[in-house]
């Protein structure tokens, strides 16, 4: 993301730990079938690694790299690797609309939940297309908020939502980026690009008190809590309200929350 673009998120230990979650099988199933040894990858995005650790295995001894623009999380993922045992990954800070490589430098580009948070989607695209050898690809996937349900209903959970809305457009970012993605690749000036859909679900007890705990947390203490009080979108006690509902519905047997996530292999 450029200096431009806010994070809505932020790198709060509940962002990581949710972040953390996410494995290149549950997180990027879509693209694993056309990765193979000896590919050289940029990670864009990477966070604390934990999907580009598995990128990694998959095609040693070819070069995996994760780019991300907080130092911070970086170390955390180079500590993955280290424990992992994963020899043929880096890390190092970037900017997504600014990669720092040269034409056609990987064969792979990956992003998972980038491109949500740019105010120019389109150019971050142009960009990983850039540094793309030809005949390889580019793979992305978001979350689309708007598309996400529930069951119980709670009030709390549909004004999190609004809030979030707010508070992601404030930053000129767009949260219902699962149903965009496509349209983003056409205004690019892509043509050959692979369209699908995945999903994460959490309804077993463990999924549910885990997803409900990290988003009750999340709304109160990350970055996204700061900016929704700093913008007047919500009150503290709004924010309150919203992380009870988070944990009412984690705490209940009948619990289930899915998540849509929209994708796209993009052949360059």
């Amino acid at each position: 993301m450029g200096s431009v673009d806010t994070y809505t998120h932020g790198h709060h230990e509940s962002v990581l730990a949710s972040h953390g979650w996410r494995t290149a099988e549950n997180s990027a199933a879509y693209l694993l079938p056309l990765l193979e040894r000896g590919q050289d990858v940029l990670d864009v995005g990477c966070g604390p690694g934990t999907i580009t650790v598995g990128l990694a295995e998959r095609v040693n001894p070819g070069r995996v790299l994760g780019l991300d623009r907080s130092q911070d999380v970086l170390l955390k993922a180079s500590e993955l690797a280290e424990v992992r045992g994963v020899e043929n990954i880096e890390f190092e800070q970037g900017d997504v609309y600014e990669l720092p490589h040269s034409k056609g430098t990987f064969d792979v580009v990956h992003a998972h939940q980038v491109l949500q948070h740019l105010s120019d989607p389109v150019a971050a695209l142009k960009e990983m297309a850039r540094v793309t050898r030809h005949g390889g690809v580019i793979a992305v996937r978001d979350a689309d908020y708007a598309a996400m349900c529930w069951y119980p209903e709670f009030p709390g959970l549909d004004r999190w939502r609004e809030v979030y809305h707010k508070v992601t457009r404030a930053h000129g970012a767009e949260a219902d980026a699962g149903r965009r993605l496509l349209a983003w690749a056409h205004q690019a000036g892509f043509e050959d690009v692979s369209p699908s859909a995945g999903i994460w679900c959490y309804a077993g007890e463990d999924d549910r008190l885990w997803w409900s705990h990290s988003w009750a947390e999340r709304i109160t203490r990350s970055a996204f809590a700061t900016h929704a009080l700093e913008e007047g979108f919500a009150t503290a006690d709004e924010l309150d309200e919203m992380a009870e509902a988070w944990r009412a519905w984690g705490e209940h047997e009948d619990g289930w929350f899915s998540v849509t996530h929209g994708e796209l292999l993009i052949r360059v």
